[in-house]
């Protein structure tokens, strides 16, 4: 009897043992892992939601060959590439070069270099449509704050901005520039400072100076974030779409049209979505070889200031 007590005990010890971890099976680490896919899942399933199947959406949208013959066809899709190789062409480049330039004044010392960095920062930290549509009013009619200044201090009449393909090209130029010159100023001159001191005062004392420091010391220290950073801007920039839409709208008579707003005019002004989507899938074949060079790049050599 008291045996038959023992084993019964024994086996109550046995069952009231809590069983092995569910995740036993994912490994020696299973507790992390499962706390890892536990996070990540929300992350993966917003982006299959709203990046890959979009995607793939779009490709099987714009997939028929008939939609790129009908937009050689266009004349307005072949100015309206030239316009975007101008547009981002210029664009990236002026922008960049006047970034790492002005990154380099940043550098100086004094409280108004300062200020006058916080100043200067504004235009990007402002939200881009007000930015824009006040870049647009400034230019618009012979009204426009710029055409009413040239009256007001030289007494000449401005252009009409926006009744010239030029000059309304130039504009949208000059705007995106205006917009993203601080935030890559910026980037330029948190690069600088990465840089050691002793490599300056080593400059200093070799007689490179002004000029010559920067080509000799500053630049090729900053050539490979400079590559990296010009090509992710320019990825950002073929497509932008906020920047002509909102300040030249695309005039005069829709020849200032990039590949995003030409893709939102066929998609919602003619209701040929498929067409749209065509268009701007049209900059694949320019934007597969810069992911493909960025990417390389980064994992070759990595970003070294």
């Amino acid at each position: 009897m008291r045996r038959a007590q023992q084993s019964l005990g024994a086996g109550s010890v046995a069952l009231s043992r809590p069983g092995p971890p569910p995740w036993r099976f994912l490994g020696g680490r299973g507790e992390e892992t499962l706390w890892a896919v536990s996070f990540l899942a929300p992350y993966a399933a917003v982006f299959l939601a709203f990046v890959v199947i979009p995607v793939i959406y779009g490709l099987q949208l714009a997939g028929h060959p008939s939609l790129y013959r009908e937009l050689i066809a266009d004349p307005i899709y072949a100015r309206t590439v030239v316009n975007t190789l101008l547009f981002v062409g210029f664009g990236v480049n002026v922008k960049m070069f006047l970034a790492l330039l002005l990154s380099g004044f940043f550098m100086r010392r004094g409280w108004w270099v300062k200020a006058l960095l916080v100043f200067f920062v504004l235009p990007w930290a402002l939200p881009a449509v007000p930015a824009f549509v006040s870049f647009h009013w400034m230019l618009i009619g012979e009204y426009g704050f710029l055409n009413s200044l040239l009256d007001a201090l030289f007494d000449i009449d401005g252009p009409i901005w926006f009744n010239d393909r030029w000059l309304a090209l130039a504009s949208n130029t000059v705007a995106y520039i205006w917009k993203w010159l601080p935030f890559w100023t910026a980037v330029f001159l948190a690069g600088r400072m990465a840089i050691p001191r002793e490599i300056y005062e080593a400059a200093d004392i070799d007689g490179a100076t002004g000029p010559r420091r920067f080509m000799h010391v500053v630049y090729p220290l900053l050539a490979n974030m400079y590559f990296v950073c010009t090509l992710l801007s320019t990825l950002w920039t073929i497509g932008d779409f906020t920047t002509v839409f909102l300040v030249s709208g695309g005039a005069p008579a829709r020849t200032t049209e990039v590949l995003a707003t030409l893709g939102v005019h066929y998609a919602f002004d003619i209701s040929e979505p498929a067409l749209g989507v065509a268009a701007v899938l049209s900059a694949l074949p320019v934007l597969i070889p810069l992911t493909i060079a960025l990417m390389r790049r980064l994992e070759t050599r990595g970003v070294q200031l």
